[in-house]
């Protein structure tokens, strides 16, 4: 029995690729197949099932590029509704593979069709289970984003969830392995564990949501509690894996056209294409292209391109570091964003030594911030709530970067201010849209809120986020 796990960190996921006596399985694979199929390939066996454990959100699968490669049928759990052919598993439905059995246990909460899959080694036993976005390492999915496809609220789906976790989880073995779809940085859950696998016995004693005298009362209360409005494109990646998307490789292939500074500049003139610029915030904020916006690919790229950008149809245009535009592109796709029409050819260089016009981000030091503070100072934090709750400047604003544009009227059009993050990478972000919406009095702090703290700069109290 060969179980492995193919973590992508950028979106903090794992898919899986379980293999008996020359069958495999994938469970909820990304859009580029071909590490699956080369795993195969090598070890000799044919991919038998594709199990989807619900219709992710926060990527786009996949399982209709790998189903059309292998002839492998997409398995999806009970309630699931396709546009394309599948496997709508029952609840306790059974899969051979080799000497191996895969159980298909209707885990509903998270989403009406999620699904957890239960893997028996040869003798029978219990070994694993695959939850998907049912149960995390210190977590369980959020109940809130299949509200509208369910026609139920999120405190319905939440006792469902509830549900499933006491009925078919929590009742297993303690030393069944759980392999979640998820780890810390997803924005499918609230309190994720940078671990990316763990045992259930473990999770027992540590999830808040495994509690053994919990009642559905306290369950929905603490699981509801807290929650962010989802980024923008997860109905959207939703929409693709139900109903299918274009080829990869045709997305590639698209993607990697060159284009002169000329032909670029033409194009962001006569369309609504944005020009999303993925070098270093250092890069960037040194120069970079008039309303052009960062996304640096060295981060958490993919989620910030699908919160920030929203519209997975939106034109886009790239300025890449040279040899990067196919991963760039890859790593598009991942969430959706196939419209992206080409790369600028020779990178930034070729825009300046072309004489076209160039813009910078101001930036400072955290020394040079706190010689230059008062007690009017207008600053703007854009860590999540609850960084800025945990520790932050006392007289700063938080304006989470997922959530700038609903802020863009705090922002003074005429004084200057100052915006940060935790290290520097999401406040280049902010920067850069402030600047495309005509807002340029900015300065960025260098190295964010780690080299403020460093320098001696008051900040509140720390509250551990637990406790928040």
């Amino acid at each position: 029995m060969l179980v492995e796990q193919i973590y992508t960190g950028c979106l903090a996921q794992g898919a899986y690729y379980i293999e008996s006596q020359g069958e495999a399985a994938i469970i909820d694979p990304l859009r580029e197949t071909t590490p699956y199929l080369k795993k195969a390939e090598k070890n000799g066996a044919q991919i038998k099932y594709i199990f989807e454990t619900h219709f992710h959100a926060d990527f786009v699968s996949g399982h209709l590029s790998l189903s059309k490669k292998t002839n492998a049928p997409i398995v999806f759990g009970p309630t699931a509704k396709t546009h394309f052919e599948s496997i709508i598993a029952t609840d306790g439905q059974q899969f051979s593979l080799g000497e191996l059995t895969i159980i298909a246990l209707h885990t509903p909460g998270h989403t009406t069709e999620s699904t957890t899959y239960l893997l028996k080694d040869k003798e029978g036993k219990d070994n694993a289970i695959f939850s998907g976005d049912t149960l995390f390492l210190g977590d369980v999915g959020r109940p809130d984003l299949a509200q509208k496809a369910a026609k139920m609220s999120q405190e319905q789906l939440a006792g469902m969830l509830y549900k499933s976790l006491r009925t078919k989880i929590m009742p297993l073995a303690d030393d069944v392995i759980i392999y979640p779809a998820h780890g810390a940085g997803s924005a499918c859950g609230k309190n994720l564990s940078k671990e990316t696998v763990g045992t259930l016995g473990e999770q027992k004693k540590l999830n808040y949501a495994l509690r053994e005298n919990m009642t559905e009362a306290e369950f929905i209360k603490e699981v509801t509690e807290g929650l962010l409005p989802p980024p923008t494109y997860f109905p959207l990646n939703v929409k693709m894996n139900k109903e299918g998307y274009e080829d990869f490789e045709d997305v590639i292939k698209r993607g990697q056209k060159e284009f002169s500074a000329q032909k670029i500049e033409e194009i962001a003139n006569h369309s609504d294409a944005i020009i999303l610029d993925v070098r270093s915030p250092d890069e960037f904020a040194k120069g970079h292209i008039p309303q052009s916006v960062f996304i640096g690919i060295d981060g958490g790229f993919a989620p910030w391109v699908g919160s920030v950008i929203g519209d997975v149809k939106h034109p886009l245009l790239l300025v890449t570091p040279k040899g990067r535009e196919r991963e760039t592109i890859t790593r598009l796709s991942r969430v959706g964003f196939d419209n992206t029409l080409g790369t600028l050819k020779g990178g930034f260089e070729s825009w300046k030594n072309s004489g076209k016009d160039t813009d910078q981000v101001k930036s400072i030091t955290a020394e040079e911030f706190k010689n230059s503070m008062a007690g009017n100072t207008k600053i703007f934090d854009v860590r999540k709530p609850g960084e800025f709750a945990s520790e932050h400047i006392p007289q700063a604003s938080n304006t989470p970067l997922d959530f700038i544009n609903e802020h863009l009227e705090e922002f003074p059009k005429q004084k200057e201010f100052y915006v940060h993050c935790a290290g520097g990478y999401r406040s280049m972000i902010a920067a850069s849209i402030l600047k495309r919406r005509g807002i340029h009095n900015l300065l960025n702090v260098e190295l964010g809120f780690k080299a403020i703290k460093e320098v001696g700069i008051k900040t509140t109290d720390y509250v551990c986020p637990t406790t928040l």
